[in-house]
């Protein structure tokens, strides 16, 4: 389906007023092509989204923008695990509580994380002590010039924290089409985080944690049904472990997680709330009263007021902690991606 001068407000889950020149709904990878194709022959930029759950467009769109629904989950059940394909269409949540129904456990501590499937290997997705990357057998890029698509291994997509080859070389032209996963059959629960600690490892079931984890994420995270908003808007900053030392001598209550290769990750939600920014206003975008992490739509706020207000929590913990959060929602320009970072430089 494609419509002209479409208004992306059902498109992006911060309810944001834009517009797109031409907005295509793609059940299929031949209209993806087709509508790349035509992109081209406009010379127009072209744009993929999901749910649009992750993205702060900062103005209208000069192109077209195209809304992936490619759908199904194929199971191939092997002695020691299970292998998943599954389309990128798909949403993220239904494909953790549907596997989790059929007795294939592995992806409870990912519940509730918003956003589709193709979505998860570009952003690395992660929560609790599990990323993307831990279970993640390949990635189908579906090159939009040729028509093909390349199975990619998860060292080719050079997964890192909240990052991957997908964000960079083949932000363009390119498009997720599906992914494999492998859940083992020997299920290792994580609870090194949160509510989880309080679980006991020997008897913990699958759906526990994922009933912990779900029950976490409602009570901090606001429903964008509700209150416009796209998660957590910056990553858990990294630093050195001479910096933690220094950071953990002032502030010795600090929630630090010490990494395999040597740096120390932060918690941004937690740094953002020392100064004091809970609730905080400008223009009709908020810090959330609960999750400091979290900034939202508070009252009709344009683009700008989000960008603004982002800007000055990033100035704000900068200044306090002398570190630097950098966004993990993509801000989108009329032509496509910008550097998040400069843009609130």
């Amino acid at each position: 389906m494609s419509t002209e001068s479409a208004s992306l407000k059902k498109h992006n889950t911060f309810a944001l007023p834009v517009n797109a020149a031409h907005l295509v709904i793609a059940g299929r990878i031949e209209m993806m092509i087709k509508a790349w194709q035509k992109a081209q022959k406009r010379r127009e930029p072209l744009l993929v989204i999901g749910e649009g759950s992750n993205v702060l467009f900062l103005e209208d769109f000069a192109g077209t923008v195209m809304i992936n629904e490619l759908k199904g989950i194929e199971v191939k059940e092997e002695e020691d695990a299970w292998h998943l394909h599954v389309s990128s269409g798909e949403n993220w949540h239904y494909l953790v509580s549907s596997t989790l129904d059929r007795g294939m456990p592995g992806l409870e501590n990912l519940a509730l994380i918003p956003g589709l499937v193709g979505s998860a290997p570009i952003q690395n997705i992660g929560a609790y002590g599990i990323e993307l990357k831990n279970v993640c057998e390949y990635v189908d890029l579906l090159n939009l010039n040729t028509g093909e698509i390349d199975r990619m291994d998860p060292e080719r997509c050079e997964f890192g924290y909240r990052e991957s080859i997908f964000k960079h070389k083949f932000k363009v032209g390119h498009v997720i089409v599906g992914i494999g996963l492998r859940l083992n059959k020997h299920w290792n629960p994580l609870l090194s985080y949160g509510e989880l600690t309080k679980l006991d490892q020997n008897t913990v079931t699958p759906q526990q944690v994922f009933d912990a984890v779900c029950a976490m994420r409602r009570s901090k995270l606001p429903d964008p049904q509700l209150v416009g908003n796209a998660g957590s808007f910056f990553k858990n900053p990294l630093v050195s472990e001479e910096k933690a030392h220094v950071l953990l001598a002032e502030y010795p209550k600090m929630p630090y997680y010490p990494q395999p290769d040597g740096e120390v990750k932060l918690a941004a939600g937690w740094l953002i709330e020392q100064c004091t920014l809970k609730g905080y206003r400008m223009g009709g975008a908020a810090v959330h009263h609960q999750q400091a992490l979290v900034l939202v739509n508070a009252d009709n706020a344009s683009s700008q007021d989000i960008v603004e207000l982002a800007r000055h929590v990033r100035n704000t913990v900068a200044a306090k902690f002398d570190v630097w959060l950098e966004p993990e929602v993509r801000f989108i320009g009329a032509t496509g991606e910008l550097d998040a970072v400069e843009v609130l430089s």
